[in-house]
């Protein structure tokens, strides 16, 4: 077998921008796979084919695509001309080393051109095979199924499929900025925000030199992890114990995580409006925390006028947990580390904020001054993938 066939769904629905999507998925895919033996890639009618180069590995390549947005399934496969006897040999020759106690076939016509039907395909190529190896033809239960797209001028084969991660392929959906903390949740959100095309740039607050640096060395394995679906990442580094030093001198103790939460939504803000991101992400979920009561999430959200997606908002903690273990962040994430929201938090925070009374409390305080001086402390990191 000499190429692998990609399959998309999502894609398919896209109408008159249909075209624009594809170009995206084949060229991530061109760009994913480009140092593990795949001659090029091309996009046929309704599918991708990857021809494969001399010696290249298929478990190497199923890898890489198992984490390309946009791909639903793949498969290893044989292209050969759109000739009934040529499919039926080569298909032949390529199960000599396979065993199965039953077989069923399935065939596609990307065009109603080709003389025979599908079932008429099926019949004869499956008569062939059976004859050749004797196996039961089962047409609801077959435990190999060999699967035939006959396209206007080539034809391909297949047996067996992987799945892919499915969504959008990545950078159709524009560019957002999320906030990155190092626990369980914010992971996930980046990762759902990226599934649906969008580009995610990383923001990670940390209390350095307060706290120690071990939660800005789990969001760098985070972003190095997240990265394979994406591919390129930024992740931005902002220093925020300073802030909230003097949100503790100068606010109520009360309020002080909701004043963090906003002072980071218009660090993240102004951060996307240097990146061209559209919008803000977040890990929270109703009710989670002290912070992430309806009230406290509004008023924490009014502190910009820049739309805050909240991926995660309806999940309960043990949904979340479980997608996290499923994209591989979970181990990180439950790392101990000295996380910036520890820092300076108060016994009893308050849960039902009203705006009036934060604003008061924010008006005591340098607000420009101190995202001007978190700005200019941030250092940016960048991650690719592959390197």
């Amino acid at each position: 077998m000499n190429t692998i066939i990609v399959h998309y769904q999502e894609i398919a629905l896209k109408g008159r921008n249909r075209p624009y999507f594809i170009g995206k998925l084949v060229r991530n895919v061109r760009r994913m796979t480009a140092d593990v033996g795949v001659a090029d890639v091309r996009a046929l009618m309704g599918r991708i084919e990857m021809v494969l180069a001399p010696g290249a590995e298929y478990a190497a390549i199923r890898e890489r695509l198992q984490h390309v947005f946009g791909v639903a399934n793949f498969s290893k496969a044989g292209r050969v001309p759109i000739d009934i006897d040529g499919i039926a040999g080569a298909i032949v020759r390529d199960l000599e080393d396979v065993d199965t106690p039953s077989f069923r076939v399935s065939a596609k016509r990307a065009v109603k051109s080709f003389p025979m039907t599908s079932p008429q395909i099926e019949r004869e190529i499956g008569g062939r095979i059976q004859d050749a190896r004797g196996w039961k033809v089962d047409l609801d239960h077959g435990a190999l199924t060999v699967r035939v797209e006959m396209l206007p001028h080539e034809a391909f084969y297949h047996f067996d499929r992987d799945k892919g991660p499915g969504g959008l392929p990545s950078g159709v959906s524009g560019r957002v900025v999320a906030l990155m903390s190092g626990g369980i949740d914010s992971p996930v959100a980046a990762f759902r925000l990226m599934k649906r095309g969008c580009s995610v740039v990383l923001v990670h607050f940390h209390s350095y030199p307060f706290l120690s640096r071990a939660s800005q060395d789990k969001v760098r394995e985070i972003a190095q992890l997240l990265c394979r679906n994406q591919m390129r990442t930024r992740l931005h580094l902002v220093p925020f114990g300073e802030l909230q030093r003097q949100v503790v001198l100068d606010a109520p103790p009360r309020l002080r995580v909701v004043l963090y939460r906003r002072l980071m939504l218009r660090i993240a803000e102004r951060i996307a409006h240097d990146s061209r991101a559209r919008a803000l992400v977040t890990g929270e979920s109703i009710g989670q925390v002290a912070s992430q009561t309806l009230d406290n999430m509004s008023v924490i959200a009014s502190a910009t006028p820049m739309p805050v997606l909240r991926p995660l908002v309806g999940m309960d903690k043990e949904e979340i947990v479980a997608e996290a273990q499923r994209i591989g962040t979970y181990e990180i994430s439950i790392v101990p580390d000295q996380d910036c929201c520890q820092l300076f938090t108060p016994r009893n925070p308050e849960t039902h904020a009203h705006a009036g009374t934060v604003e008061h409390a924010e008006s005591k305080l340098p607000i420009d001054q101190m995202i001007a001086s978190a700005l200019e402390g941030t250092t940016i990191e960048k991650f690719r993938f592959p390197k």
